[in-house]
């Protein structure tokens, strides 16, 4: 339901680039059908080109090109981790049914911006930089939009570390995407 009120599966698999700024820190486009990605540090001097898929690629650091196999590779974990972080705050709703991702269904509950809402708790099996984490996600009853989200450094915790809002939704091309 929520991937419907997002556009579509269809919708999704068809976007082809995405582009954003990730709270003025990094610049990122991406091209989900290649895996490439370009991801340019705005509080540094850093910018990377590789592919998510093989993880090979270019970096650049203080204007300098990186060449040194162990320092190159570093650095492209260093920009995945930036990726799978800054995309997660941008198109974790897409992701809620991904490989590896557990979602238990935790009954109704209701939130100032929305009212009433399936509460749904996200934990990870092996998968991205951060496996540890849980979510718990508000999704609103009446639009099946994404609503609000909790995020908990440790799966065990019962205090979230953050709350914060999805708001804002805007349609671009074929999906829709929180502000």
């Amino acid at each position: 339901s929520v991937m419907q009120a997002l556009g579509g599966r269809k919708a999704w698999d068809n976007t082809h680039f995405l582009s954003w700024n990730f709270f003025n820190a990094r610049k990122h486009y991406w091209d989900k059908f290649t895996g490439d990605i370009r991801i340019e540090s705005l509080r540094d001097d850093f910018i990377a080109l590789i592919n998510l898929n093989d993880l090979t690629g270019r970096i650049q650091k203080d204007g300098e090109e990186i060449t040194n196999a162990d320092s190159l590779r570093f650095y492209i974990e260093r920009a995945k981790n930036f990726w799978n972080n800054d995309a997660y705050w941008l198109i974790m709703p897409y992701k809620l049914k991904d490989t590896g991702v557990t979602l238990k269904y935790m009954g109704e509950d209701s939130i100032k911006i929305a009212g009433d809402a399936h509460l749904l708790k996200l934990t990870f099996e092996n998968v991205g930089t951060t496996p540890d984490n849980k979510y718990h996600v508000w999704v609103d009853k009446e639009s099946w939009l994404v609503r609000q989200w909790a995020y908990f450094r440790e799966a065990q915790q019962d205090t979230a570390n953050l709350i914060t809002p999805w708001e804002n939704y805007q349609k671009y091309v074929e999906i829709m995407l929180s502000g």
